[in-house]
């Protein structure tokens, strides 16, 4: 498959360019003309670049790219990552908030989803936009029993902030770091939010507010969006496709 025509399908389905985003989404390192093989991965580092490359990549899609708010000096890792895109052809592809905000292959809807829940309205308002979602349950269910969820489907660590109801009917979705959102839970009576990271000051926020938080890991809540699309780019263009897992633990 032509690059140019997997990029212009990129760009328009994931609506790259209406995001105000500190990432430079969509093609940041321009590669092979040709795709056959396409990885995919949270974040772009040298090991996931090598991978890629080793296993016969033509393109690599990222939620974390190497690009934000321009780049000044290409020095130290920003050097080694970019010669070894460049020396090896390997197309660079980013998708930050875009990937977060898709209503079909998004971290946040995908989150939901592991939850039986379909997406009620958006959530997580960002310089304007939503990058999140909210759902709702039929019947509340007890915050043990979301947090036990949300950690055996993405096979991670749940850590549970309990500072509002026990009994937990609404749920607000935002990967990553999240934590931005919290009082607007709280103004739109959003049981809990789940979220991947959580700072001292976003302790603070929570218990004075109050609003419970479930923080489930900033890597492993943005796996989701990467494996979709992932698929979607099997299916619609019969691509080989692989995902390429490092995670940090954090």
């Amino acid at each position: 498959m032509n690059r140019d025509e997997l990029v212009t399908f990129l760009d328009g389905y994931l609506n790259i360019s209406a995001f105000p985003d500190k990432s430079s989404n969509g093609l940041q390192v321009e590669g092979k003309e040709e795709i056959e093989r396409v990885a995919f991965a949270v974040d772009t580092t040298l090991r996931t670049i090598e991978r890629a490359i080793k296993s016969g990549a033509e393109m690599l899609i990222v939620h974390h790219g190497m690009i934000w708010g321009g780049l000044n000096y290409i020095t130290g890792v920003h050097y080694k990552r970019l010669k070894a895109l460049i020396e090896n052809g390997l197309n660079l592809y980013v998708a930050h908030l875009p990937l977060d905000a898709h209503p079909e292959v998004g971290n946040n809807v995908g989150l939901l989803q592991l939850l039986g829940l379909e997406p009620r309205g958006p959530f997580g308002e960002y310089k304007g936009l939503s990058v999140g979602f909210y759902g709702e349950f039929e019947e509340a269910q007890p915050i043990e029993k979301v947090a036990q969820m949300i950690a055996e489907k993405l096979d991670t660590t749940v850590k549970t902030y309990e500072f509002g109801e026990r009994n937990i009917k609404t749920v607000g979705a935002v990967s990553g770091a999240g934590a931005f959102a919290l009082e607007e839970a709280y103004r739109k009576g959003i049981d809990i939010i789940i979220t991947g990271e959580f700072t001292h000051a976003d302790y603070l926020t929570a218990v004075d507010l109050p609003q419970s938080v479930l923080v489930a890991g900033h890597y492993k809540t943005e796996t989701l969006g990467v494996k979709a699309l992932m698929e979607l780019i099997r299916e619609r263009f019969g691509l080989g496709v692989f995902f390429i897992d490092e995670p940090t633990g954090l």
